[in-house]
């Protein structure tokens, strides 16, 4: 008999022009800003434009990272799974040229005046913390690494990307909160709280499958014992 063909989806997903066409897509964003500060279309205030569309972007495809388990989990579409690392690097790519801009278009690379920045804006200590977080997952995303590490150390070490989800909403919410703008950060509130959620309700059905199957065990063994008395 001959085994199912996959689906059209997953046939694409499969295709090795993916991974560059995405690739592409992601750096487009960085494409579109060098170019309008080239030709200089930043409008009125530059260096929020480059601050703000790095972290935005650095913030959507950290989302988009976060999808790819629920995704692969609810379609079948295994395929998937080999693109979160190009998009996790993706997000320490913008998350590190927000960062930069922040420290040397608004601060001079000047720590007194960032460590006044943060002082007078402790959302900024937020984004910080993120990336500081990003980092560490940033350097161990080869297969070398994953390989020196173990990979349940390594999965257990990358477990941080939830909490730099948690970081990165807050930053950008409280950061447009004192603009008295949060309709956006709204939106990627709830997206980070239902992939979070599927990922609590996957662990709680899980460990609940777990403790049913211990309980068979057990009983089954108490059984056992009891005939054996017998």
């Amino acid at each position: 008999m001959n085994a199912p063909q996959p689906s059209l989806a997953r046939r694409i997903l499969r295709h090795k022009a993916v991974k560059p066409l995405l690739f592409a897509l992601c750096l487009a964003p960085f494409a579109s800003l060098f170019w309008r500060g080239w030709t200089n279309d930043l409008g009125p205030n530059p260096e929020q434009t480059v601050i703000w569309t790095t972290g935005l972007w650095a913030l959507r495809l950290l989302l988009l990272t976060l999808a790819i388990t629920p995704l692969r989990r609810l379609t079948g579409w295994a395929e998937l799974a080999r693109l979160r690392r190009m998009f996790g690097l993706f997000v320490f790519f913008y998350a590190a040229l927000h960062f930069t801009a922040w420290l040397g278009l608004v601060n001079g690379f000047s720590v007194d005046m960032a460590l006044r920045d943060i002082a007078k804006h402790p959302f900024v200590l937020a984004g910080m913390t993120a990336l500081a977080l990003m980092t560490p997952l940033a350097l161990t995303s080869t297969n070398g690494m994953i390989k020196r590490l173990g990979a349940k150390r390594w999965q257990r070490l990358h477990r941080l990307v939830y909490g730099v989800g948690v970081l990165a909403v807050f930053h950008f919410w409280w950061g447009k909160l004192a603009k008295n703008n949060t309709a956006s950060p709204t939106i990627y509130a709830l997206i980070l709280a239902l992939l979070l959620g599927l990922r609590l309700w996957w662990a709680w059905r899980a460990a609940q499958t777990r403790r049913a199957q211990a309980l068979r065990e057990q009983a089954a063994s108490d059984q056992g014992n009891s005939r054996s008395l017998a």
